[in-house]
C-alpha cells in the first residue's frame, strides 16, 4: 500500500506540484473502492443531506447522521486522508460546540480531520481546534450551508468586493491553522490569485484548474446525480445501474433467474 496520506502529506503535495485529487464517500463500500484507486483525500460530505437522503440542501442534516457516516466510510479508507463535513448549525452555535462535534468526528466518526465552512465568526473555533491538535480544512466561495443568506447557487466572488472579503478570508483560515481550504464555484481568475498567495493547498470544486487540487460529490462523478457543467461525469452510473436492474426484471420474469448453478441442493 502507498504511504498513508496526511494533513502534513498535502502541503508536501503543494510545495512538489503534485495536484491533489478528492471525492466525496458515504459508505464503506464506495469508500473502499475510491482509496483502492489512489484518491489523496475523501470527504465525508453534508451533501449527503441531498444525494443519499433527497433532501433540497445540505442544511438539516445533523451531527449524529455524519459521523454516523463517517465512521462507516473509515471501515473503506486505509491510504486516504478521512475529512468528516461540520454540519450546519453547529459553529453558528458556539466555539464549544464546535470544539466538542470536532472530537466526536475524530473519537467516534474515526475521521482524521474536521471541514468547516466559512471564516469570520469561525475563525475563533478553527484557531481553538487547530491548536488543540486537530486538523481543520476550510471552506470558501459557495458554502452550501450559506444558500439561503446568498439566494441560490450562484457564482461568489465575482464582483471586486466579494472577491477581496474571500482572499482576505483565505489568509485568515491560513493563519488561523488550516491544512487546506475548499474553494467552490468561484471565478478561475480568484482561485488562481488565492491558490498562489497561500502556503496551504486550495482544492477547487467549480472554480477552474489552478487550485492545488479537485474534488467533486462522487455522486455526480459516477453519473448518478443531474448532469452540471463543472462535474465531468466519467460514468454514465444512473444509465448503467437501470440497464442492470432492468436485466435482472426481465431474468426474473422469465425464469432464468436464479439457474441451477445459482440454487443450492441436498
Amino acid at each position: 500500500m502507498d504511504k498513508k496520506i496526511t494533513a502534513p502529506r498535502l502541503i508536501e503535495m503543494k510545495r512538489e506540484g503534485i495536484p491533489i485529487a478528492a471525492l466525496t464517500a458515504y459508505d464503506a463500500t464506495f469508500a473502499a473502492i475510491e482509496d483502492k484507486a489512489g484518491l489523496d483525500l475523501i470527504l465525508v460530505g453534508d451533501s449527503a443531506g441531498m444525494v443519499i437522503s433527497g433532501r433540497p440542501d445540505t442544511i438539516s442534516i445533523t451531527l449524529d447522521e455524519m459521523i454516523f457516516l463517517t465512521k462507516n466510510v473509515s471501515r473503506g479508507v486505509k491510504r486516504a486522508l478521512l475529512v468528516g463535513d461540520m454540519p450546519f448549525g453547529i459553529t453558528q452555535k458556539s466555539t464549544e460546540a464546535c470544539v466538542e462535534a470536532s472530537i466526536r468526528f475524530m473519537k467516534e466518526g474515526r475521521a482524521e480531520a474536521v471541514k468547516v465552512e466559512g471564516a469570520g465568526p469561525v475563525l475563533e473555533a478553527i484557531l481553538r481546534m487547530t491548536t488543540m491538535g486537530m486538523p481543520v480544512m476550510g471552506h470558501l466561495g459557495l458554502t452550501p450551508q450559506s444558500v439561503h443568506v446568498f439566494g441560490g447557487w450562484d457564482l461568489r466572488g465575482a464582483n471586486e468586493k466579494e472577491a477581496q472579503r474571500i482572499k482576505d478570508d483565505a489568509l485568515r483560515l491560513q493563519d488561523a491553522g488550516v491544512f487546506s481550504m475548499v474553494l467552490e464555484k468561484i471565478p478561475v481568475e480568484l482561485a488562481k490569485e488565492i491558490s498562489e498567495s497561500l502556503e496551504v493547498p486550495t482544492v477547487g470544486i467549480a472554480s477552474g484548474p489552478h487550485c492545488d487540487g479537485q474534488i467533486l460529490v462522487s455522486y455526480d462523478m459516477f453519473g448518478l446525480g443531474p448532469k452540471m457543467r463543472f462535474a465531468r461525469r466519467y460514468l454514465d452510473g444512473k444509465q448503467l445501474i437501470g440497464d442492470a436492474v432492468r436485466q435482472y426484471i426481465d431474468d426474473i420474469r422469465k425464469h432464468e433467474f436464479p439457474s441451477d448453478d445459482e440454487s443450492f441442493h441436498a
